[in-house]
């Protein structure tokens, strides 16, 4: 054993999560945050609707709100790569705050348009994503590596406990009063910043040549406008190109963007077929619950598989669980074994979630950690959203149970696809033992000084 090992042996071990000052405080912050957020989601569609009346303004706001998940990705990614995290995050719950506060003025003079919910919701939308980015690049920073895992279940955990309380919370609030929801929602964003002020430990390491946190040199403030626009888009793409070449986090997050394609467009199934069997949606909003409660068991019990069990396991069990019920929900002949298999799949969802996340970031290099972030996101989202299309053609042109066997095939050939693949069958090592240090982020180009030949050609090699 070398000194070095001898030596990590050695050390102590780190304080438990739950005497973790710092990451709790930005755990529970962001709890609040995401419980006001998506009380706000709902009661968005609802206010247009009662305001103009019209539910196509209302569809449109809600597109709005979430476009920014697709448009802002990548750029969100450089950011939190470039700026300090914690005064992205703060900054973030300020403006969204401000947001908030400006509908509920807007409600309360009875001054409300369209036009100011969409550039609210726009812009809270896009804050969203820039603040997502940056609280999970931070998350490396505040607690022990051997902690990354428990914490990422602890986030999952986090995330659907408060979706799951926001998203009713959000119809009530709305019925006791117009306003109430975004007086909630300005409330918890304004928490999450004062948790936020809170925290002591720096949410990134320092950047070569800077101290942590701060900002640009002095040589890239003298770039001229087109040379930090091509220096940019080379670091933006960056993140692609590093997550293209790392086969297995290659792999997951083309295998995410499969079965993201296959969810989305099963819960439009599942709404469908309620309605068909003649439940109302009282019946859908249960099964969504309980559906969101196997998913907290499954984020319970997330960090403790993905200790366990090693990638390559955990990758195909994963697919192979969800094709088969899949398979269950589609060949089953009922609603309640399509109901039962529904809500299983949630279980699994958390455990993928951690393991894949916990590996992707201890082998991230903290300086690409957004934009590798960013684009795997970019990925995901992406594919809901065509899975939503695919899903309502789907339904239109084959009927419910056509569209479920399409989707339990579809499943099937992403079980085989993680099953065959080679990066995937070599992952021989759990998440939590990914590698101590990360992989080398690429090699920062010489630039050429300003004006000279090839100035600005600074894109990734």
């Amino acid at each position: 054993m070398s000194r070095v090992a001898e030596h990590a042996g050695a050390a102590p071990a780190p304080p438990p999560l739950r005497r973790n000052r710092d990451f709790l405080l930005l755990w529970s912050g962001s709890a609040v945050a995401i419980i006001g957020s998506t009380a706000s989601t709902v009661a968005y569609p609802l206010l247009v609707l009662a305001v103009t009346g019209s539910p196509s303004a209302a569809g449109l706001v809600g597109f709005v709100v979430l476009l920014p998940a697709l448009v802002f990705q990548l750029p969100a990614g450089i950011l939190v790569d470039s700026w300090n995290r914690k005064r992205v995050m703060m900054w973030c719950d300020g403006l969204r705050a401000a947001g908030a506060a400006s509908v509920v003025l807007a409600l309360l003079l009875g001054e409300l348009r369209l036009a100011h919910v969409m550039v609210v919701g726009f812009v809270e939308g896009t804050l969203t994503v820039l603040n997502g980015l940056a609280s999970t690049a931070a998350v490396p920073n505040v607690v022990h590596p051997s902690q990354l895992s428990a914490a990422l279940a602890g986030n999952e955990a986090r995330g659907r406990a408060a979706t799951m309380i926001g998203t009713p919370l959000g119809g009530i609030l709305f019925g006791v009063g117009r306003a109430v929801p975004f007086v909630l929602e300005t409330f918890a964003y304004l928490v999450s910043l004062a948790t936020l002020l809170g925290i002591r430990k720096d949410f990134q390491t320092a950047r070569p040549g800077e101290r942590a946190g701060a900002g640009p040199s002095g040589d890239a403030a003298k770039e001229s406008r087109r040379t930090r626009v091509r220096r940019q888009a080379g670091r933006m793409a960056e993140g692609l190109t590093w997550l293209w070449r790392q086969p297995l986090l290659r792999t997951t997050a083309l295998l995410v963007a499969g079965s993201n394609l296959l969810f989305r467009a099963l819960f439009l199934l599942m709404i469908v077929l309620l309605a068909e069997e003649g439940a109302g949606p009282a019946a859908i909003g249960v099964l969504v619950g309980v559906a969101g409660g196997c998913g907290m068991l499954g984020a319970l019990v997330a960090g403790r598989i993905g200790r366990t069990l090693r990638m390559n396991s955990l990758v195909i069990g994963a697919n192979w669980a969800w094709a088969l019920l899949m398979c269950v929900l589609a060949f089953g002949g009922g609603l309640w074994p399509a109901a039962i298999a529904y809500t299983a799949m949630w279980f699994v969802g958390p455990i993928w979630n951690v393991a894949v996340g916990t590996y992707q970031l201890a082998v991230t290099p903290d300086g690409l950690r957004g934009r590798v972030l960013s684009a795997s996101s970019l990925l995901a989202n992406g594919a809901l959203s065509l899975g939503a299309l695919a899903g309502g053609l789907l339904l239109d042109g084959f009927g419910v149970r056509a569209a479920a066997a399409v989707l339990a095939g579809w499943m099937v050939l992403m079980a085989l696809a993680a099953t065959f693949s080679r990066p995937v069958r070599r992952a021989t090592m759990t998440a939590i033992t990914a590698p101590a240090e990360p992989v080398p982020a690429p090699a920062e180009p010489r630039r050429t000084p300003a004006g000279a030949s090839g100035a600005g050609s600074d894109a990734p090699r």
